[in-house]
């Protein structure tokens, strides 16, 4: 067996992250805390990836549907597993599954040392202490969740150097039928601007040129904390961070983006033309099982209005389908204006029963066959949509943040523009350029397909003459 350490001794300490984008936020800053203590910390995909002898194991969970929980149970059984051969040391859990089932978790896992719930991620250093020096388990879960921010700005950074997500605020004060996580999450609570803006400057100072802000609700920015809506006004104290080249939105709640966040995208100097905005469905009738306060004519003039006032906007939203009671007609209903909306971008989430929500004691329930036909059906839908809409800057320049290079092609640069979210949407190949990755290249795009654009750099003396059928060489 491992020998123990103190907690005045450095150790070494893995830290799974899975989820989404938020999680990763907390990863990294549970990360900055647990090295400033002194441990040396690494970031691993899966339990298995784990050195031996590694003193202390963090998993931090997802809960947010089925498939993520089984993969956080999965992962958590399978670090157990290890600490039960004596390979690794101590296993803490941390998140939103250890928040949402922390009894349920401690019963069935009785070897995992720790629970840390969500909203205290600055206590993980005093957690993983207490592990250390006690053989009884550990609860710190507070029954009703409320965040409390990091006062350790330093975080050990998970992505490229070149690219961060940012925090705006953390909760959710909505009431989705579907929606679990402000019982998981807590209540809205958003981070003060002067906080969000020094830590968008410590970022850039590291190298950070693009800046994702997410949330699980954006656009309530600020209203805990003024008494009104301050995103456009945090855009703009964002703006003003030198050398920070890029600003990206990620989840708006539609019925809260206005004109002023529309034109604080558009004339705000940095702020990508680009919004994350899921709307979850477009017919009336499910809309108001969802409990969403619009309607998909309202939909449709918000999206017209955007590109009214920034046209080459790139809308990204996501749908749920199969939701019970989904009649064929309202699943044609949301197809139809699929077909009118034209989004750049699209998700498709099939509907996962929640236990605790409204949704999940409405009937009739979806069959998975039912809802993998529909998912499959809209996806398709949306590729000819999504091929229209990247072949419109077939001849046009754009900025590309390059990222890597093509397995395939050495001397072809692949990255993405403004049009471009990390890890979620599409990719821009750049043929004859050996830009370095987190450098930015003047493309001429001169091929397109569903997801990814081809081009040629700008920035070399003369454009070299290549053969445009990447994606068939590809």
């Amino acid at each position: 067996m491992l020998d123990q350490i103190s907690p005045t001794q450095t150790g070494k300490l893995s830290m799974i992250s899975l989820g989404c984008a938020k999680n990763e936020v907390d990863s990294e800053e549970m990360l900055g805390i647990l090295q400033a203590k002194g441990f040396t910390v690494n970031s691993v995909h899966s339990p298995s990836d784990v050195a031996r002898s590694t003193d202390v194991v963090v998993i931090n969970t997802c809960a947010f549907i089925e498939s993520a929980r089984e993969e956080s149970v999965n992962t958590i059984i399978e670090a157990v597993e290890r600490k039960k051969r004596g390979e690794i040391g101590r296993v803490i859990v941390t998140g939103c599954l250890a928040q949402r089932y922390p009894d349920e978790l401690a019963n069935e896992l009785p070897e995992v040392d720790a629970f840390l719930g969500t909203g205290q991620i600055g206590s993980i250093g005093d957690v993983v202490d207490r592990s250390i020096i006690r053989t009884s388990q550990i609860q710190e879960i507070n029954v009703k969740p409320h965040h409390q921010w990091v006062t350790n700005p330093n975080r050990v950074r998970l992505g490229y150097p070149w690219s961060a997500y940012l925090k705006i605020s953390e909760g959710c004060d909505h009431a989705c039928t579907f929606c679990s996580i402000p019982s998981f999450r807590g209540k809205h609570i958003s981070k003060p601007i002067e906080t969000i803006v020094e830590e968008a400057e410590l970022l850039a100072s590291q190298g950070v040129k693009e800046i994702n802000l997410i949330a699980q609700d954006s656009t309530q920015y600020g209203y805990d904390l003024y008494g009104k809506m301050r995103l456009p006004e945090l855009l703009q104290a964002l703006s003003k961070v030198d050398k920070l080249h890029w600003i990206r939105l990620f989840y708006c709640y539609p019925s809260r983006v206005d004109r002023g966040i529309i034109e604080a995208i558009a004339d705000t100097p940095k702020v990508c033309h680009y919004i994350d905005m899921p709307l979850q469905h477009a017919d009336d009738a499910m809309l108001r099982r969802m409990r969403r306060p619009m309607t998909g004519k309202a939909y449709l003039d918000l999206i017209h209005k955007f590109r009214e006032i920034v046209p080459d906007v790139a809308i990204r939203t996501t749908f749920i389908v199969g939701f019970p009671g989904e009649t064929k007609e309202e699943f044609a209903n949301l197809e139809s204006f699929v077909d009118e909306a034209q989004f750049d971008r699209l998700g498709v989430f099939t509907y996962s029963v929640e236990e605790g929500t409204p949704s999940a004691e409405m009937k009739p329930r979806i069959t998975s066959r039912v809802k993998n036909a529909r998912r499959d059906s809209l996806l398709e839908r949306q590729q000819a949509i999504s091929k229209a809409r990247n072949q419109m800057w077939i001849g046009r320049e754009m900025e590309v943040l390059i990222e890597s290079r093509h397995p395939n092609s050495p001397t072809t640069a692949v990255g993405r523009s403004f049009r471009d979210g990390p890890e979620v949407d599409g990719q821009v190949y750049i043929q004859d350029c050996m830009a370095l990755p987190g450098t930015f290249v003047n493309a001429l795009i001169i091929d397109a397909s569903s997801y990814d654009l081809v081009a040629v750099s700008l920035d070399a003396d003369r454009l070299p003459q290549t053969n445009h059928s990447i994606f068939k060489t590809f």
